[in-house]
């Protein structure tokens, strides 16, 4: 939590003092914001510019000028401690600096309101500890861009910040008072929480336990445990149990789709059902932006969305009556008591972040760069275990994350919308960016590095580009602000640029050809790696973490990471896996591997008729393989993935795998249908794979392959088998998801007899004969 508990807390009167420790930003942050929520864009200094701010003014004072004082207080069993910026002592002046770009006036007023109130108690605690009876407070605002400085000053006597200082605490200490019995209420119930069903699935009683004692012991372990045993249940469980022991503030749970949210949030439902409604749990689920907005396409900001007016004064309402109501805040619940009160419901989510117990939310929330949780996690102290569900999809997503490109087409455009006061700058980079193209000998080039004279351009058109919105925060038009944000991106990147990216750029043919530069990330380790020290506890677990070596070097995680193996708790005999390797899928080989592939999969359908999925490699052969089937006699129902298929086609095609029906659904390998996808029973009784699923033989894949091979010596491995072998056993994963499922897998291609590729199989399958002779039930 925001505050740190000393130990087991008895009666309020009894509390031992200090029972409390704050920092003085968490408890202004919590008692003294007040007004609009307005973020509407204003250029913001870096940290490095915020730290060399701090030293720039403190070096422009005298002799005696005390920087960075650390200061503490207590109030009953609170105690607050932080650290002041400076104080000048022969003026008796104690100032807060706060760095800034351009007008002073465009910051909103609940940060300058937070400011006031930072200053206010230092200054208390300073009076306090060195006998003061009064002080000038002063708030030093620093343009980085000019160096000027702003001083905003008050007088105040001792006295009147005792008041201040009392009248915060008081408010907080209200608030403190009620989290820590919340905590206590929390810690004992989970210490009792029972297991929602009478016993543990086979396997996921070896999770659970792996589980606890991870969260236990402050570990990082992956874990390869098979589709259906139920990992959410089982390391949502044993990580609650180790709560109270371990002193955990939060659990995060990650997800790379809504599925694996909704299924974390249905696990703890149960759990709260075996509690008989005993369960003080508070779980947050945190939505995308775009899905909680009640207002799309209005800015956030009070002069364009209603629901940012007074946003900071009826937070507190809010925030107590979702407190009162506590258990399930997932996004209806937090939609209803943010509309109820008059707030954004994204922005509300944002907030009980703080006071939530369990975050259930996307990869992102944690892992990206601008990641809300990470950042709490470090600024707040809190003791976090993070599950990572499916994990093997955090390489790719992450990947994305420390990526960037930047479009000279998107580029004209900005221009050509850009006011003339911009132009300069931005026809530099112009000028700069046709010569690179000159130089361009290929459609898709690798480069060394970045070109110096092109980003310096691009870094000065920025800075431009920003003193002007810090001069007229009035907004810019959307192709330009579209660039803006997609150049500063790829400047924080290629500063960071290193051997695990590559830089490339590609070019467009034409009369005046134009091209993309991407900063393309092949290893997110280095990303990742603060984010795993960061946690006390880190849990990753999917279906498919074989083999352990590439994600533990591409995820960046410690060296003392564990691996396990949890065991199926199927028999061999529910699955008949069976290769035709005499079909070559092959780029070259699909057109005449059509006729040979719809012959056996119509034998396969003659002799058991039931509902099958059939993955192929691209929408285009899924097309021809279903044609194929029609084509050789097949007169069954046969639905097939498109390209645009909405959430609703979605939805569509997985409702015809009903019980006892009959059907060929065809589908692209690593898509919707490949994952995540739960069809039990007679829903789904086999399963036809059409291609070995390895990423495309292309430039950039050729170019992330170098890197790779240079990293760790496996260059083939990482960036082509495991990847396209981890989408198979995905997709092979829907057939058995209950220990009375029975069911066939086709695996289509004569590269799955060699030895390297069928040791990436789980455990558990046992490969029969040829597919030539069709499978019926036993």
């Amino acid at each position: 939590m925001d505050i740190q508990s000393s130990g087991a807390a008895p009666a309020r009167d009894e509390l031992p003092s200090p029972a409390y420790v704050v920092a003085v930003r968490t408890l202004c942050e919590f008692t003294a914001r007040q007004g609009d929520l307005d973020l509407r864009y204003t250029p913001a200094p870096t940290a490095q510019e915020g730290q060399a701010g701090h030293v720039l003014v403190a070096g422009r004072r005298g002799d005696g000028y005390e920087a960075e004082i650390a200061l503490s207080g207590d109030y009953g069993v609170l105690r607050v401690r932080g650290r002041a910026d400076g104080y000048d002592r022969a003026a008796n002046r104690l100032e807060e600096i706060k760095t800034h770009r351009g007008r002073l006036d465009a910051l909103p007023g609940h940060r300058r309101a937070l400011h006031w109130a930072q200053v206010r108690m230092y200054g208390h605690l300073l009076c306090r500890e060195r006998g003061l009876t009064e002080l000038e407070l002063a708030l030093v605002y620093l343009d980085v861009a000019s160096r000027r400085e702003t001083v905003l000053t008050e007088r105040l006597s001792a006295a009147e910040l005792e008041a201040f200082f009392n009248e915060q605490c008081e408010r907080f200490l209200a608030w403190a008072l009620a989290e820590r019995s919340h905590r206590q209420d929390r810690d004992s119930a989970l210490a009792s929480l029972a297991f929602p069903y009478a016993s543990l699935r086979t396997g996921q009683r070896e999770l659970a336990v792996a589980a606890f004692r991870t969260a236990r012991d402050g570990l990082c372990l992956m874990a390869q445990a098979p589709t259906g045993i139920g990992k959410t249940l089982g390391t949502l469980f044993p990580t609650l149990k180790a709560c109270a022991a371990q002193r955990l503030d939060k659990i995060f749970f990650l997800a790379a789709k809504s599925s694996g949210r909704a299924l974390a949030l249905d696990a703890i439902d149960r759990l709260a059902a075996g509690a008989a409604g005993r369960l003080p749990l508070r779980t947050l689920e945190l939505v995308a932006r775009d899905k909680a907005c009640e207002h799309p396409g209005r800015a956030c900001h009070p002069d364009d969305c209603p629901l940012a007016r007074g946003f900071y004064d009826r937070l507190a309402a809010a925030r107590a009556d979702a407190v009162a109501a506590a258990g399930r805040w997932d996004r209806p619940r937090v939609r209803e008591i943010a509309l109820s009160h008059g707030l954004c419901p994204y922005f509300l989510a944002q907030e009980l972040a703080r006071w939530s117990d369990v975050v259930v939310g996307d990869y992102n929330y944690y892992y990206d760069g601008n990641g809300l949780l990470y950042a709490l996690t470090v600024t707040q102290g809190w003791r976090v275990a993070v599950l990572v569900d499916e994990a093997h999809n955090l390489v790719e997503r992450a990947r994305g994350m420390y990526s960037a490109c930047v479009d000279q087409s998107a580029f004209q455009a900005a221009l050509a919308a850009a006011p003339p006061a911009l132009r300069r700058p931005l026809n530099a980079v112009r000028r700069q960016w046709s010569a690179w193209n000159r130089l361009q000998t290929a459609p898709y080039q690798c480069h060394p590095a970045v070109p110096a004279a092109w980003l310096a351009s691009l870094q000065q058109a920025t800075a431009s580009i920003t003193d002007r919105l810090a001069e007229t925060p009035v907004g810019m038009a959307p192709a330009l602000q579209r660039f803006y944000f997609d150049a500063l991106h790829f400047i924080r990147l290629a500063e960071q640029f290193g051997s695990h990216s590559l830089f490339d750029v590609t070019l467009a043919p034409g009369r005046r050809p134009v091209s993309t530069l991407c900063l393309r990330n092949v290893v997110p380790a280095p990303f990742l790696a603060p984010r795993h020290a960061a946690a006390h506890a880190t849990l990753l677990f999917s279906g498919t973490l074989a083999p352990s070596g590439f994600y533990r070097d591409t995820l960046g995680l410690p060296a003392s990471t564990g691996w396990m193996e949890v065991r199926a708790p199927f028999r061999p005999t529910q699955l008949s896996v069976r290769i035709a390797g005499h079909i070559s899928t092959r780029f070259r080989d699909r057109e005449r591997s059509v006729p040979a592939i719809a012959g056996l999969i119509v034998r396969q359908y003659a002799a058991r008729p039931g509902n099958y999925l059939v993955f192929a490699s691209s929408f285009d052969y899924v097309q021809r393989l279903a044609e194929g089937v029609r084509e050789h006699g097949g007169q069954w129902p046969i639905w097939v993935q498109t390209p645009d298929m909405d959430e609703a086609g979605r939805a569509g095609f997985l409702a015809r795998f009903v019980e006892g029906g009959q059907g060929l659904g065809f589908a692209v390998l690593g898509g919707a249908f490949a994952e995540g996808v739960d069809l039990p029973g007679s829903r789904l009784i086999g399963v036809f794979i059409a291609t070995l699923g390895m990423p495309q033989v292309n430039p950039v894949n050729e170019r992330m392959r170098d890197v790779m091979q240079a990293r760790f010596g496996r260059g083939y491995d990482y960036t082509y088998l495991y990847p396209g072998l981890r989408k198979v056993v995905q997709a092979a994963g829907r057939v058995i998801r209950t220990e009375h499922d029975e069911g066939v897998l086709v695996l289509i291609d004569d590269r799955y007899g060699r030895p390297e590729v069928r040791q990436l199989f789980p455990a558990w399958w046992r490969v029969g004969p040829g597919a030539d002779e069709p499978l019926q039930r036993r």
